[in-house]
């Protein structure tokens, strides 16, 4: 029996049929791995997270049907890849990663910075690409930026001044203002002539027109946004003024041998210098003593100095100060009138106060225990002196002489 030989061309299709048997039965074992491995998917969400600066932030990413897929963690920012599987690709050494119970990755930030803050990105490498989104908002204790906030300041009576407090924080702070001594804060409306009390003023900057004197202070700038600490800055304003000088007693009577106060109180800012000056008023109304009169010994008034004769004391609380001058065993070279002066640099006040001798009876000359001490006019010289033993109606009517007499002189047009 004869062998049949394959012509060429069924020996070529035969091969090609052979191919393609081959190429259909690879296709179809591909179909049906398909259909057993389904494509990777995430479970839920990836949760938004707030956490305060310097604590650790954790954002954590679940996927099922991972496969021979990889996850990626990357900043949403700007698209920085910061790790992939378990594997930390960036050299920022406060992220790592971690990779839990076989389907959850988490990423890990410590010791949180406000850079941190911002959106990152959980991605599979599939085709296309499937990627979930999370954010982390990092809390900032407030902070008050000293360049862009006041410092102390003087400001002349009558003048505006606005007091500023820049604070950064997230989230952004809020400012409020008040007094370090606690008192309320005197504020003037727009075209209003009256101040207004308020115990707190909220905002950065605190606008005072035309400014008093009673708005003087040390206040405080609070900076707070419930992250703590607060934050707080003092700012003093110092409002200047030209000193005033008020004697409450400008006519002063006491006995021989007595000890005598005198006091005048005083209003100034920036802070003055005070003297006693005892002598006759020059002729622009203020008292003064010249060094040409000092050297040359003429008359001229007499600058006090505190010694076994006069006791000088002043107190100061604030812009306001008292005064005080003890004339010790009165004598009848003290008769006469007495000056406060006081000056700072931007002027000069002064107050007169006028010392006379009361004449007592014979036997009822002052004793240390029991000086005689009138301040505030002859009428309460007049009262006091009558209430005390041996006080003669002679007495009585030399008060009453000189009472009326200075009444007079008040008078419009009085000699």
């Amino acid at each position: 029996m004869e062998k049949q030989l394959l012509s060429p061309t069924l020996f070529v299709i035969l091969i090609m049929a052979t191919k393609c048997g081959n190429a259909l039965a690879q296709n179809q074992h591909h179909e049906s791995n398909s259909q057993l491995d389904p494509d990777p998917e995430f479970i839920g969400f990836i949760n938004n997270v707030t956490y305060p600066a310097g604590r650790e932030a954790i954002l954590a990413c679940s996927v099922r049907n991972l496969g021979k897929n990889k996850v990626g963690w990357l900043r949403a920012s700007d698209q920085t890849v910061l790790a992939l599987q378990g594997r930390v690709v960036t050299h920022n050494a406060r992220i790592s990663v971690m990779h839990q119970d076989m389907h959850t990755w988490k990423l890990k930030i410590s010791k949180l910075r406000e850079s941190d803050r911002g959106c990152y990105m959980c991605q599979i490498n599939t085709s296309p690409m499937k990627k979930q989104v999370g954010c982390i908002d990092v809390q900032v204790p407030p902070d008050i930026i000293n360049e862009d906030s006041s410092a102390d300041m003087a400001v002349q009576e009558g003048e505006d001044a606005t007091l500023t407090c820049k604070a950064t924080g997230n989230p952004l702070p809020r400012v409020i203002w008040r007094r370090e001594d606690g008192e309320m804060i005197l504020i003037r409306k727009p075209g209003s002539r009256e101040l207004m009390k308020v115990e707190s003023y909220n905002g950065s900057s605190l606008r005072l027109l035309r400014l008093e004197r009673r708005q003087m202070g040390a206040y405080l700038c609070i900076a707070s946004n419930d992250v703590p600490p607060a934050v707080s800055k003092r700012v003093s304003l110092s409002v200047q003024f030209a000193p005033m000088v008020r004697a409450p007693s400008q006519l002063l009577g006491t006995p021989l041998g007595s000890d005598v106060q005198l006091e005048c109180q005083v209003e100034a800012s920036p802070s003055p210098v005070s003297y006693w000056l005892k002598g006759a008023r020059t002729s622009n109304g203020f008292a003064s003593v010249s060094t040409a009169s000092l050297e040359s010994g003429s008359p001229g008034p007499e600058m006090l100095l505190d010694g076994p004769k006069y006791g000088i004391t002043e107190r100061r609380d604030g812009y306001r100060g008292v005064m005080l001058l003890v004339v010790r065993s009165f004598s009848p070279s003290d008769v006469g009138t007495y000056h406060c002066v006081s000056t700072n640099s931007l002027g000069r006040a002064e107050g007169t106060l006028r010392l006379y001798e009361i004449k007592l009876h014979p036997g009822a000359a002052a004793s240390n225990d029991d000086h005689l001490n009138y301040i505030g006019g002859l009428e309460d010289a007049a009262r006091n002196v009558a209430t005390r033993r041996h006080t003669t109606w002679q007495l009585l009517s030399m008060l009453l002489f000189l009472m009326l007499r200075l009444r007079l002189r008040q008078r419009p047009g009085g000699a």
